[in-house]
């Protein structure tokens, strides 16, 4: 209740995009907006097909249900519901309730006078799921090239792409993607270590203050990003993972049929090596 009286100050008109006051309300804790209608509309349609399609299987194991894309003799046609329309259709669904949600974000955000950063950073989540089930399958002729829907089929169908270019972590957009994420552990891990260091001192000592962790870093490495700083380096370095993880899976058969070992040949083919 204590959290509840404190956004209740925070329940201010307008904001919204589409609609106007009719989808302007609450319910309990939860603002909903068209688009949180929209959202809800896409998620249950969604869900409910995803039960369907476990339905025509042959398994309720939830590691082991797998919704199949099209078979790529359908190529970007539609497909009969059972050989990969109810894909098709959960597909479709899942850009729903997730545009609906990131603009029931940027909604939120209007209404509490807030940049559009967290909608702008969830759009690129979105973008990655799009390029892996839309983007690349266009450009490769065919939906079959989606990863499926399941847990286990997933996974399998991960290794797959993997194994198809040989050593994907060869895939220099690959390279890039992973140095990216591993950046945000570590630029986010000491941020965490620096907050709780500062904010637990040895007993008897006082609270210490954002100068104090200013001057560790500044000690420490010659240089001090600052507390608004850490957070923009790590939304940056998160987003840029993203992108790139995107990235090196679009050009893995659109644009680079290979393994990806392969790819390194001009290494060797440089003139200095001669």
């Amino acid at each position: 209740m204590a959290m509840l009286s404190f956004e209740a100050k925070y329940r201010v008109r307008g904001g919204t995009l589409v609609g106007g006051d009719l989808f302007d309300f609450w319910v309990g804790p939860f603002w909903v907006g068209f688009f949180g209608v929209t959202t809800f509309f896409f998620s249950l349609l969604g869900v409910g097909l995803i039960l369907w399609g476990a339905a025509l299987g042959d398994t309720w194991n939830v590691w082991r249900i797998n919704i199949a894309p099209p078979d790529l003799k359908y190529g970007l046609g539609l497909a009969p519901l059972a050989e990969g329309g109810l894909w098709q259709i959960i597909t479709i669904c899942a850009i729903g309730a997730f545009g609906s949600w990131a603009m029931r974000e940027v909604e939120i955000s209007r209404k509490l006078g807030m940049g559009l950063h967290v909608p702008v950073a969830f759009s690129m989540a979105i973008f990655a799921y799009v390029t892996l089930q839309v983007i690349r399958p266009v450009l490769m002729g065919a939906w079959g090239h989606a990863f499926p829907y399941g847990i286990f089929s997933h996974l399998d169908w991960v290794s797959n792409v993997g194994y198809q270019y040989l050593h994907f972590h060869y895939n220099p957009a690959h390279m890039i993607a992973v140095t990216f994420f591993f950046t945000t552990t570590l630029a986010l891990s000491l941020h965490g270590a620096l907050v709780l260091s500062a904010t637990n001192p040895p007993k008897g000592e006082p609270v210490k203050t954002p100068e104090h962790e200013n001057a560790f870093f500044r000690d420490t490495i010659g240089y001090s990003v600052g507390t608004i700083g850490i957070h923009r380096l790590g939304l940056f370095l998160a987003l840029a993972a993203v992108f790139w993880s995107a990235v090196c899976i679009v050009i893995s058969g659109p644009f680079w049929t290979l393994g990806w070992p392969e790819w390194w040949n001009w290494w060797l083919e440089l003139p200095i090596w001669r």
